[in-house]
This record gives structure tokens, C-alpha cells and sequence, in this order.
């Protein structure tokens, strides 16, 4: 598009388009708003009547990322069939989104660092966009389901998300910023495929054990 043609709602999306690009090529800190409105193609004055500043553009492109996390999930979900058993098949999707965070993290480390990055939103705002994220409320659903089932006891169900988030989410990071990052690819399907058993049966075992 040439300067002069875009609609308000086109040059918006171009922006944020360009923004994403730019998150997924560099993470969080690449997302700037005159290096949009250039790729863009546009004055730096004109893109700051869409977006105020940089809290405004990152918050979108966090969103976005997020919805392409979710997407990741979701397609994680349909390549395998449901399972007859509730049970299994609950246990089968808590597995399926668990390796697709990883994998996702893995194939766009910039877009993944993006989603989870600190903003100008209070903590308040950001826990409760968190919250509403599909993502989030896949694995909210599941974990319900488990219960639902008989596999997951009612004790062990607060903070269910937040133990397999966070697991899930430390590995990603340890594979892409830490010691893991040199494991060998065969080796780290292996690992995720590990953690993934060890998060199920952790919050699927019994709960009555000592220290509970």
C-alpha cells in the first residue's frame, strides 16, 4: 500500500503486523513503533494516531502472540483422536498442550518471550488478560475435566494451572535460554515428552501422600 491509501482500520493492522514481525525476529525489545510505521511505509506522526507509544503497540502484539500460542495448542490437540475413556482422553489433551508450549517457544522463541513480556498494564490488568487468554482457559477446561473424570482429585485441583504452567514454562525457557539449549534435537523431544509425564502424574497422584 502507498502512504496515502490506507483506511484507518488498514493502517492499524499494518502496524501491528509489522510489529509482530518485528517481535518475532527479535523479541520484545524490537517491537518499536517508528521502525513499524517504516516497514509500514508511513510517518512516525501517523502511526502515533493509532497507537500512543510503545505500551500500546506491545500490548497489542503480546495479545497476538498469544492467540498464535493458543493456535499452536489447539492444532497440537487435533493431530491426535480422542480417547473413548473421559480420563484418558483428558490426560491425552493435558499432554498435548503441554509439549505444544514448548514447541511453540521452541519454533518462535521471539513471538513466545513477547507474549509473557512485562508492560505498562498493572499486574492487575495483565493476571486478568492472562486469565481470559485461550490459551489459559484451555488448560483451565482440561484440568476440569480431569476432575470431572475421577483422575484428578479435588485437592489437588487449586493451582493445577499454575503447576503445569510454570513447569512447563521453566523448560521452555531453560531450552532456549539455558543449559538445555544444547541438548540435541532427538534428546529434547525426549525431555519435553519426560516433563510432560511427570506434570501429569504429579497432578494426577494421589493426594493423601505424607506432607499433603
Amino acid at each position: 500500500m502507498k502512504r496515502n491509501s490506507y483506511h484507518h482500520g488498514d493502517l492499524a493492522n499494518a502496524l501491528t503486523g509489522a510489529a509482530i514481525d518485528l517481535a518475532r525476529r527479535g523479541g520484545p525489545e524490537a517491537v518499536v513503533l517508528r521502525e513499524a510505521a517504516r516497514k509500514v511505509g508511513v510517518s512516525a506522526t501517523a502511526a502515533y494516531r493509532h497507537f500512543a507509544g510503545y505500551g500500546d503497540l506491545i500490548h497489542a502484539v503480546k495479545e497476538a502472540a498469544q492467540a498464535k500460542l493458543a493456535d499452536s495448542m489447539a492444532t497440537e490437540l487435533a493431530a491426535t483422536d480422542p480417547l473413548p475413556d473421559p480420563a484418558a482422553d483428558a490426560e491425552r489433551r493435558l499432554g498435548a498442550l503441554g509439549r505444544a508450549y514448548v514447541h511453540f517457544a521452541l519454533a518462535e522463541p521471539g513471538l513466545f518471550r513477547t507474549a509473557f513480556c512485562r508492560s505498562d498494564k498493572s499486574h492487575e490488568e495483565a493476571s486478568a488478560a492472562m486469565l481470559e487468554s485461550p490459551a489459559f482457559r484451555m488448560l483451565t477446561e482440561t484440568l476440569d475435566d480431569l476432575v470431572a473424570a475421577g483422575r484428578l482429585s479435588l485437592a489437588r485441583r487449586p493451582f493445577g494451572e499454575t503447576t503445569a504452567w510454570a513447569t512447563m514454562h521453566g523448560l521452555a525457557m531453560l531450552l532456549l535460554d539455558g543449559p538445555l539449549a544444547a541438548v540435541p534435537e532427538p534428546e529434547r523431544l525426549g525431555l519435553v515428552d519426560g516433563v510432560v509425564d511427570t506434570v501429569i502424574n504429579g497432578l494426577c497422584g494421589p493426594a493423601d501422600r505424607p506432607g499433603r
